[in-house]
């Protein structure tokens, strides 16, 4: 890339921070192909996205390509709660271990679970793979307090997890957001008091959520739940080189 100033660094891969994660809803392995072609240098993870593992052709295919591009790959948390539910949990890691895969993803969104019981699945994948545990219910019904996001992030941190996914759904308007797709600023404000940025990764599907981040915590946030086809411009986001994000990273002699 021209050598422009007042642009943000980007670290390379594998990246700890400013990761950038694509749900894949069930793309076709030529889709796959044209994604990483285009999209493969600005993604680190990609999450087959709910269930589709179980019904996506091609299925190990796409893992290998995923790997290759040095992009992990990993089942969606709610795969893994359907296995959990009908008490399966060692089929679910050896399902892990035949596809090959180094990421594991740990969630209650969908189900009641015991939270001692969540960090102890935690607990013994991070002895098999790397773990991102999701804190946050699917259900729009189900209200958590701010103190008890952080309480869980903490202990789920602690029991193993790399970071965790604070929840938005692929909708982005539950969660960490408001009904309309804005963001909880006074939930985000209080996991961010006791979290570190670093450790957590937001589902932002929106755009305007990808820029409500960027703007809060800087080009090297983690975010979530991008669409395939979304991944490029977020990428222009975090640089600065599309006009919601023109003027956020240029000293204000420039502004």
């Amino acid at each position: 890339m021209i050598n422009i100033p007042f642009l943000p660094e980007r670290a390379g891969k594998p990246r700890t921070k400013g990761i950038t994660m694509m749900m894949d809803k069930g793309l076709s392995l030529n889709e796959a192909e044209n994604f990483v072609s285009s999209s493969g240098d600005y993604t680190d993870f990609v999450k087959f996205g709910f269930g589709t593992a179980l019904i996506t052709k091609n299925l190990e295919a796409k893992i290998k390509l995923y790997k290759e591009a040095n992009i992990k790959p990993y089942l969606g948390g709610t795969l893994f709660e359907i296995f959990i539910i009908r008490g399966l949990f060692d089929d679910y890691r050896k399902l892990i271990d035949k596809l090959k895969l180094e990421v594991a993803e740990v969630s209650d969104g969908a189900i009641t679970m015991n939270h001692n019981d969540k960090c102890k699945y935690i607990n013994i994948l991070s002895k098999q793979v790397t773990v991102l545990s999701e804190v946050g219910s699917k259900d729009a019904g189900v209200t958590i307090p701010p103190e008890e996001w952080n309480s869980m992030m903490k202990t789920e941190l602690n029991a193993g997890a790399w970071k965790v996914i604070a929840e938005a759904r692929e909708s982005g308007n539950l969660g960490i957001y408001n009904s309309d797709g804005k963001a909880n600023k006074s939930l985000i404000d209080n996991i961010l008091f006791d979290i570190a940025p670093e450790k957590v990764l937001w589902e932002a599907p929106q755009k305007s959520q990808q820029v409500w981040f960027i703007k809060l915590l800087g080009a090297n946030v983690n975010l979530g739940n991008i669409s395939n086809n979304e991944v490029i411009s977020l990428e222009t986001l975090r640089l600065g080189l599309r006009g919601d994000t023109f003027s956020q990273f240029l000293p204000d002699s420039l502004k």
